[in-house]
């Protein structure tokens, strides 16, 4: 996992839309190592574990590998584990770290206005509940990543875009409270975490055997399950996932075609332009044209 951060500034434009985006991230912290790592963000957001941090934004973060804590003036020191959520409040006390013998991996994002305060004021999210467990999931994935990439790539408008994905997170967010009952009940429920680890992994040489151990089912079972539930095999969901990423690259970015490939986890650039002219009827270099 890259480590990107960026914090972002506000106009009347994004004010007036109701929900921005303040600032968004991922990091890998390994284990033993100092957290938060220093001289790597704003004064207003550096904070130590004896004294803590109270900030002016909504924060939403989502640990997706490894544990740690959370404390706020709300809510006890609670223990944090993959899977989990956390909301930080504006004007609200509170400190966290990842566990030093696990360290932790981490999406989060910043925002503010007037639709999410309407939110937190009606009660769909509690203060005193502020670790919410929503699982490996790949939508909420999905939403961290476009948030970052359309970020990186700034261009014009994209504040309202990433605007609608931090809509989309709150409310899967929510979704996972509501359902929790129902989505703990359904024994096909780890299929959502194998679509997460397939979202996450689609750059990387991916064993589906291995990711059938992790989900400690027997592969003919997880392949059964997984088509279940999707319509598709795994080794699909992932060729459409690393495919759709490739559209994205094409189409938003200069970046050679041969490197399009490798990054989304293709073997060879002639495996990959022939599945992508078979899905897109094109040939990657004449859809990079069509710009």
């Amino acid at each position: 996992m890259i480590s990107f951060h960026k914090y972002l500034g506000k106009s009347a434009t994004e004010e007036n839309w109701g929900l921005y985006i303040a600032s968004a991230g991922v990091s890998t912290v390994q284990k033993h190592q100092p957290y938060p790592v220093l001289n790597t963000h704003p004064n207003t957001h550096v904070f130590t574990w004896n004294r803590g941090r109270i900030l002016n934004d909504y924060y939403l973060i989502y640990i997706t590998k490894g544990g740690g804590v959370l404390e706020t003036q709300y809510q006890k020191e609670t223990i944090v584990s993959e899977g989990d959520c956390f909301f930080l409040y504006p004007g609200t006390w509170h400190r966290y770290r990842p566990n030093i013998e696990t360290g932790w991996e981490e999406y989060w994002i910043g925002f503010n206005g007037y639709y999410p305060q309407k939110l937190m004021e009606a009660g769909f999210f509690n203060k005193k509940k502020a670790v919410i467990n929503v699982g490996l999931s790949s939508d909420l994935l999905v939403n961290f990543q476009s948030i970052i990439e359309t970020i990186q790539k700034a261009n014009m408008g994209y504040h309202q875009i990433i605007s609608a994905c931090g809509l989309s997170i709150l409310a899967l967010v929510y979704n996972s409270i509501a359902y929790r009952e129902e989505n703990s009940n359904n024994p096909l429920q780890y299929i959502s975490k194998a679509k997460f680890l397939l979202q996450e992994a689609y750059g990387r040489d991916v064993n589906m055997t291995k990711i059938a151990k992790q989900l400690t089912v027997s592969y003919s079972k997880f392949r059964k399950d997984f088509k279940m539930v999707t319509g598709v095999s795994p080794n699909q969901f992932l060729i459409e996932i690393r495919l759709n990423k490739a559209k994205e690259l094409l189409k938003a970015t200069n970046i050679p075609i041969c490197e399009i490939a490798g990054q989304t986890g293709f073997d060879t650039l002639f495996y990959f332009s022939r599945l992508f002219k078979k899905k897109f009827n094109v040939a990657p270099t004449f859809y990079r044209g069509l710009k």
